[in-house]
């Protein structure tokens, strides 16, 4: 039975396929004043080189449009124009090369100032994705007492689509996200139920600083992708947008959906454990950061969890005291001393192809 992602319709984001049965986009966003043109550019260099695949920039004024058209111009990745409160900066930023716009109808100004905007997407040939959010509902919505949270959310965004296609507009993303994980859940499940054909962009909003931030939205986008739910998606951290990517590709990685970045399976330690541990296991994990396969390292910490139980690993090593076996797929390698085993270990990473 085909997933739900595999049943949305498929826009296009520069010459990034959104829905439709393509691999979930990993997206961020950018955190610079939009006046240093320079800095922008540099960032978005080291996000692709992670594997950021979108990037979305605020555009707060009509004093930025020029920024962001420079941007735009140089950016080797498509640019998404996130609009609050001006339907006129969002119909500029069509006009001055936006891959996509994230707008809020509710906070634009209305449908009846959202019409304008719709048809400057549609003279560009990009997608609109309507951003709803938990502490920006239209009054009307956000006032009544029969309706939870996630139904107001599902509700609101359902309504703007419904008024795109009314319009002859279909090249539509939607969000609709919460702080809160349950909220977040519950709400696009409503979505993907009842708006099928509609890709959706899943994500926890102000999930937090590094720690809280990874949990939530790990919980959260967890559940919702393993049930085929989510077109593309932005881990939200109070942190360097690179983690943000990092994230979202191991999150992708560990439900065996897509993988970009090693794997590192390490295992807890124990009275057994005869090195240093957590201190190897965290230069390893530092080091693969640099390694762009598909692939995976362990690091045990005794024979009892070494080459047996880590044999499906690509590479691994199994310690013991002051020393460590190098092996691949359960078959020892070599053996090495402590201090060694870092450098053997990547000697053979170097190897794989």
């Amino acid at each position: 039975m085909p997933k739900p992602n595999e049943l949305t319709r498929q826009v296009m984001v520069g010459g990034v396929p959104l829905g439709g049965g393509a691999p979930c986009v990993v997206q961020s966003m950018l955190n610079l004043p939009l006046a240093d043109v320079q800095g922008n550019l540099e960032q978005i260099e080291r996000l692709a080189q992670v594997g950021c695949e979108l990037i979305r920039v605020a555009i707060p004024d009509k004093a930025s449009l020029d920024h962001f058209e420079a941007i735009v111009r140089q950016s080797p990745l498509p640019v998404v124009a996130d609009i609050h409160f001006s339907a006129e900066l969002a119909i500029e930023a069509a006009r001055r090369g936006a891959a996509k716009l994230r707008i809020n109808p509710g906070n634009i100004g209305g449908l009846a100032k959202t019409v304008p905007v719709i048809e400057a997407a549609r003279k560009a040939g990009i997608p609109i994705r309507i951003g709803v959010n938990a502490g920006s509902l239209d009054k009307e919505i956000a006032e009544r007492a029969d309706l939870s949270l996630p139904e107001k959310l599902a509700q609101s965004a359902k309504s703007y689509v419904e008024f795109c296609e009314s319009q002859g507009f279909y090249d539509v993303v939607v969000s609709a996200k919460a702080h809160d994980v349950p909220t977040t859940i519950a709400t696009y499940r409503i979505l993907s139920r009842e708006l099928p054909r509609v890709p959706l962009h899943i994500g926890v909003t102000e999930a937090g600083t590094l720690f809280q931030g990874l949990i939530k939205s790990a919980s959260g986008l967890g559940i919702l992708l393993e049930q085929g739910i989510g077109d593309t998606m932005r881990i939200s951290l109070t942190d360097d947008p690179a983690e943000e990517v990092r994230a979202c590709w191991t999150l992708l990685g560990a439900l065996g959906l897509r993988r970009r970045n090693p794997e590192l399976v390490s295992c807890p330690t124990c009275g057994r454990c005869k090195v240093d541990l957590i201190a190897l296991a965290k230069q390893v994990e530092e080091h693969l950061q640099a390694v762009n396969k598909p692939i995976q390292v362990a690091v045990m910490g005794c024979v009892v969890n070494g080459p047996g139980e880590a044999a499906d690993a690509d590479l691994g090593v199994a310690c013991g005291d002051g020393v460590g076996l190098i092996f691949a797929h359960g078959k020892t390698l070599r053996k090495v001393a402590e201090a060694d085993i870092l450098e053997a270990l990547f000697e053979e990473i170097e190897k794989v192809q």
